[in-house]
């Protein structure tokens, strides 16, 4: 099961790459303001291009986009 708290730094293979980009590392994950809120988006980056995007945390859990690790 997939844990909000362990995300930083978690490693992710997408299932159907594009443009290339096939693995990926949780750089940032996005705390609400309000304090007793749970975690809603995280920041990945792309290993091979650098290039950042947002996604729903839980957009992870879906094992035909995303693999945990490499």
């Amino acid at each position: 099961m997939l844990n909000p708290k362990k995300l930083l730094h978690s490693k992710w293979t997408a299932v159907h790459p594009i443009n290339k980009e096939k693995h990926f590392i949780v750089t940032k994950v996005m705390l609400p303001e309000a304090p007793m809120v749970n975690i809603e988006y995280v920041e990945l980056e792309a290993v091979h291009s650098k290039r950042l995007q947002i996604l729903c945390w839980e957009a992870l859990k879906d094992v035909s986009v995303w693999k945990q690790g490499w």
